[in-house]
C-alpha cells in the first residue's frame, strides 16, 4: 500500500512512490489508477503534487492520460530508470549485450546494407583513423560507425534497442579504450567488418563484429572469477 510522504521534495518522492507501486504491481498494466483525491489522501500531499508527479510518469510513458477517463497504467518500468540501471551493470554484462546487438547487426547489414549505409560506415572509421592518439575524437567516430552499422541492419527494432541502450555502449567502448587492460579493438579489426559487410558475407561480418568485443569479454570473465 502506499505510505503517506513525510519530508523530501515531493514532486521527486511523488513519482517514486507511484513508480514503486506500478512496478510493484499494485496497478497492473492496463488498470486505472485512482482519482487524484484518492491518491492525495493516501500519500499525504496536495493534489497538484499528485497531478504533476503523473504528468513526469506520463512523459516517460509509465502512465496514459485519457480525456474523460482517468489516467491508465501504460508500461510497468520507466524507461528512463530502466537506462540508468543498464548503466550500473557490470561492463560484462554490457559488453554481453552488445555482442547480441551488434553481431545480429552485422549479419543483418551484409545482406541489406545501401550505397548510403556503406558510405555512412566507411566515412566514420576514416575519421576515427585521422583521429590517431586523440582518444576522445576516436572514441566518438567509434560511436558513429557502430550505430551506422545497426541503422544498415534496416531492422527499426533493432535500431531502437541499440539507440535506447547507447548509453551503455559508450561507457564500453570508453572502457575499451582507456583500460590498457583490455584489449583495444584495431583499426584494421573495424575494417575488416566493414569489408565483409561491404562484400554482403553475414556470415564472416558476423564473426568479425564478435571478434572486436569477445577479447574484452574473456579478460573481464577471467578477472571476475574466484
Amino acid at each position: 500500500m502506499l505510505k503517506p510522504i513525510k519530508k523530501g521534495s515531493l514532486v521527486e518522492t511523488a513519482i517514486e512512490s507511484l513508480r514503486g507501486a506500478i512496478e510493484n504491481g499494485q496497478w497492473p498494466v492496463g488498470s486505472r489508477l485512482p482519482v487524484e483525491a484518492e491518491l492525495s489522501e493516501a500519500l499525504g500531499i496536495s493534489r497538484n503534487t499528485i497531478r504533476e508527479a503523473v504528468r513526469v510518469l506520463v512523459h516517460v510513458g509509465m502512465l496514459e492520460t485519457r480525456q474523460g477517463d482517468g489516467t491508465y497504467v501504460r508500461a510497468n518500468r520507466d524507461a528512463g530508470e530502466t537506462l540508468r540501471r543498464i548503466a550500473r551493470s557490470q561492463l560484462a554484462e554490457q559488453l554481453e549485450v552488445r555482442l547480441m546487438l551488434e553481431t545480429e547487426a552485422a549479419r543483418l547489414a551484409a545482406t541489406r546494407r545501401t550505397d548510403s549505409d556503406l558510405k555512412a560506415m566507411s566515412d566514420a572509421l576514416d575519421a576515427r583513423a585521422r583521429a590517431g592518439d586523440n582518444l576522445t575524437d576516436r572514441i566518438h567516430h567509434d560511436e558513429w560507425f557502430h550505430h551506422a552499422l545497426v541503422r544498415a541492419s534496416h531492422n527499426s527494432a533493432l535500431i531502437e534497442l541499440y539507440d535506447y541502450f547507447s548509453h551503455a555502449v559508450s561507457q564500453t567502448i570508453e572502457r575499451t579504450e582507456r583500460d590498457d587492460d583490455l584489449p583495444e579493438p584495431s583499426q584494421e579489426d573495424h575494417e575488416l567488418l566493414l569489408a565483409a559487410i561491404r562484400r554482403k558475407d553475414p556470415a564472416k561480418a558476423e564473426m568479425l563484429s564478435r571478434a572486436l568485443l569477445s577479447p574484452s569479454l574473456d579478460v573481464i570473465n577471467r578477472q571476475n572469477q574466484p
